[in-house]
């Protein structure tokens, strides 16, 4: 499966445009990644659980769109966008949400 941001893939022609595919995963962050989190923030180092948990979130978020592509007999995505978010009661949770077109190239 080809995905790409780009409205289409140079040296392929699409053929069939599929429709609209997209992925969402919503990861919670524990309270000791936030308390290290908050820690790393104050002497300015780089969070690696967040980087993590966003990592997996947009991995599980990929898989899931190009599952849905691959229903509708896509062999590419063009145009992905990815959108991140937090969310929940006091932040706690990180979200991912992507989408793009899928299309038949060749």
């Amino acid at each position: 499966m080809i995905t790409t941001t780009t409205p289409t893939v140079e040296g392929y022609q699409i053929t069939e445009y599929c429709g609209i595919v997209t992925g969402e995963a919503i990861m919670g962050a524990n309270l000791f990644k936030d308390f290290f989190a908050n820690i790393r923030d104050i002497v300015g180092g780089r969070s690696a659980a967040y980087e993590r948990e966003l990592r997996r979130a947009r991995e599980v978020a990929m898989h899931e769109m190009e599952t849905e592509a691959r229903e509708r007999g896509a062999n590419a995505i063009v145009g992905i966008d990815i959108d991140y978010e937090v969310v929940g009661q006091s932040g706690g949770m990180l979200m991912v949400s992507i989408s793009g077109t899928a299309v038949v190239i060749q």
